[in-house]
Order: C-alpha cells, then sequence, then structure tokens
C-alpha cells in the first residue's frame, strides 16, 4: 500500500468520526434547550437596542401599525 493511500484512509475515517461527534452534540438532549433559546432570539423584545445613536429611540414596528 502506497504511502498517500494510507494518508487518504486516515483522513477519511478522522473525517467520519468527527461527522459523528458533531451529529451526535447537535442531537443530544443537552443542547437542545441552548438551541431553542437561539432559535428563538428573533422573536425576543430587545428594548434597550432599540435606541439610536444620537439618544432618541426608533419606531418599533407595531408603532407603524397604529398609525
Amino acid at each position: 500500500m502506497d504511502g498517500i493511500n494510507l494518508i487518504r484512509i486516515i483522513f477519511t475515517v478522522l473525517s467520519f468520526v468527527c461527522f459523528l461527534l458533531i451529529a451526535f452534540w447537535a442531537y443530544s438532549k443537552t443542547s437542545k434547550k441552548q438551541f431553542d433559546e437561539a432559535a428563538n432570539l428573533p422573536f425576543a423584545d430587545d428594548e434597550e437596542g432599540s435606541q439610536q445613536a444620537d439618544g432618541t429611540r426608533s419606531p418599533s414596528a407595531s408603532d407603524g401599525a397604529k398609525r
């Protein structure tokens, strides 16, 4: 067996093991809570981040619907 083939085999096996570890981590029950929180971040009501650089408050999306 050539040296290059041995390197290819080792790289393939290590890549597959890394894939299995990442898949196990992603679907484990301990990560579910963190992923659920991250999935809901776009819907979080961020009051302190809604101020502009000059100190004035930017109108929220619901204010535009009331006009």
